[in-house]
């Protein structure tokens, strides 16, 4: 190869590839240093290089210089060629994955070219990624050059191809959208600060203003719901409950909780959970069809919350203390405090920081190890009594035709200490 001709190669390859001039000049020389080495010798020392302005060949051979027509003439072109090529083809793979790597989280949109065994291969252009079932939304199906839009989730090495998995089924897809149809929040005035989602199902966003003047929830909704109508038609008719976010947890979880009305949040910091107090009538709207409201919003708060009227919480009150009492070694004064601290039930105790319990009743570390224990163990018989009464309740529903479908909430209560 004459210097012009592998100055044409790098600039032609640089072009049609996207593929950085350096990384083609050290693929050239890395192809002349394999076809020479089996030349001389696996086991000689061999060193090319080329100059990056003129396209000139340098080399040297176990320290010896090479004359540069040597270089090239010794070697087979077809041999030179396929090196090349491989190399070639190593640093495009590189390229492409160094590229979509960058953009994991990000929304991209392309063609499916392909839709076989529930999994879609979709052209983004230079490369092709794959969508597969489990990261669908539950129920869609694609068909050929249909445009669609996913976010990266994942990019790896495989072979000599990089392989691109998409998903619809993230949070960040919904955030992406929320990006491209809502300007406030590229300009920076609203802000998206979290996000629960069960896919094809329901979402919760929370977003806050930057700008009194600017309504963050009217923005997301937009005139007449036009702005939060386009996010729903490409989430399939997934519903999305747009959260007004605040810091203070009193007032963030009656607002995810919409739009269910709350009496009273307390919140028990030891445990990381806020029992929730509504009434009779709120009850089955608080918890959600299936548990899904209250479920969505206890990750978009980043807390257990656990829905229930006054009187069960004071039922589950004096279970509790009358059951933590009857634990040989805790008295009932501590357990009043374990109560008040929010632990409702074994389960609660048995999970218990030992050195919290020791502080709260002045205990030895052998007294707190034997209290966990039978708490453990109270736990285990409790699961067990709760699973049987719902395996009954199961069979006594499959008995019964019950006419139509009425939405409640079927989060189910943690038996109490009895």
């Amino acid at each position: 190869m004459k210097p012009e001709e592998i100055l044409r190669i790098v600039d032609a390859i640089h072009r049609d590839k996207n593929i950085d001039k350096e990384i083609v000049f050290q693929a050239i020389e890395s192809a002349l240093v394999t076809a020479l080495l089996r030349h001389y010798g696996e086991e000689a020392e061999v060193i090319i290089r080329i100059n990056r302005q003129s396209g000139a060949i340098a080399g040297t051979h176990d320290g010896t210089n090479i004359d540069p027509e040597e270089i090239t003439g010794r070697i087979g072109a077809q041999t030179a060629k396929q090196v090349i090529i491989q190399k070639i083809r190593e640093a495009e793979r590189d390229s492409i994955h160094d590229e979509y790597e960058e953009q994991v989280g990000q929304m991209v949109s392309g063609l499916v070219t392909r839709f076989d065994g529930g999994v879609a291969t979709v052209s983004l252009g230079v490369t092709e990624a794959i969508l597969p079932r489990s990261e669908q939304i539950p129920g869609e199906s694609f068909h050929v050059n249909e445009r669609i839009r996913a976010t990266i989730f994942e990019v790896r090495k495989s072979g000599s191809r990089v392989k691109i998995i998409l998903s619809r089924i993230r949070p960040q897809l919904v955030q992406r959208l929320f990006e491209q149809e809502i300007p406030e929040i590229i300009d920076g005035v609203i802000e998206i600060r979290a996000i629960s989602r069960e896919p094809g199902y329901r979402s919760k966003v929370a977003v806050i203003s930057s700008d009194n003047r600017v309504d963050c929830v009217g923005a997301c909704v937009g005139v007449r719901g036009n702005r939060i109508k386009n996010i729903v038609e490409e989430l399939g008719g997934e519903r999305i409950d747009i959260v007004r976010w605040n810091d203070d947890l009193q007032v963030l979880v009656p607002n995810a909780l919409q739009p269910a009305e709350v009496d009273e949040v307390i919140l028990c910091q030891m445990l990381g959970r806020g029992i929730v107090l509504v009434g009779e009538d709120q009850l089955s709207l608080a918890i959600g069809r299936r548990g899904q409201n209250v479920r969505l919003a206890s990750k978009l708060c980043g807390w257990d919350i656990e829905i229930m009227t006054r009187e069960e919480l004071d039922q589950q009150i004096e279970r509790a203390v009358d059951g933590f009492s009857s634990i040989e070694g805790l008295e009932e004064s501590v357990a009043e405090r374990l109560v008040g601290e929010g632990f409702l039930s074994y389960d609660d105790l048995s999970v218990i920081e030992p050195d919290d319990l020791m502080e709260m009743g002045e205990l030895s570390a052998e007294a707190v190890d034997a209290i966990v224990n039978e708490a453990e163990n109270r736990a285990t018989v409790a699961e067990e009594a709760a699973a049987n009464e719902r395996r009954k309740q199961r069979e006594q529903e499959h008995v019964e035709e019950v006419p139509g479908e009425v939405e409640v909430g079927d989060a189910e209560e943690e038996t109490p200490p009895a």
